[in-house]
């Protein structure tokens, strides 16, 4: 029988910084890029980004490597009003290694929760992640 599987913990620094990050007053489009230390089994802080659109963060993703993104968009609705969600992206490209996927996969959950996230999406092919398909996704949320 194979070892059940490990869901990692959540670094205490990448914590509070996803806390910060959530009470933010900044109103342009910025991401936490974040990704699993495997020897450590602990989710980390990959990279920090400001001002950065999807097509551009879209760029910085390892292309056989899951990642979770946090990010914060800047909507304008179709009537004018303008909100700034915080959308959990979960990116598990095809032809990543297997135990990498399942320990993304397990693991996320217990991000989702540790950040207090309810905008939760999964991509599995980093080409879909445009302003056009997050739109798409957060109509559900109206």
């Amino acid at each position: 029988m194979s070892s059940s599987l490990v869901v990692c913990e959540v670094d205490e620094s990448l914590q509070a910084k996803l806390k910060k990050f959530r009470f933010r007053k900044e109103t342009n489009n910025a991401a936490i890029l974040m990704k699993i230390d495997m020897e450590k089994q602990l989710v980390i802080l990959e990279e920090e980004y400001e001002d950065i659109s999807l097509d551009e963060l879209r760029e910085e993703l390892p292309e056989r490597q899951p990642r979770f993104i946090v990010y914060s968009y800047k909507y304008v609705h179709t009537d004018g009003r303008v909100s700034y969600p915080l959308c959990f992206i979960f990116s598990s490209p095809m032809g990543c290694k297997p135990e990498q996927q399942m320990m993304y996969a397990g693991s996320k959950n217990q991000l989702v929760q540790a950040a207090e996230l309810t905008k939760v999406f999964e991509t599995r092919n980093a080409d879909d992640l445009t302003e056009e398909w997050l739109k798409k996704q957060l109509e559900f949320f109206r």
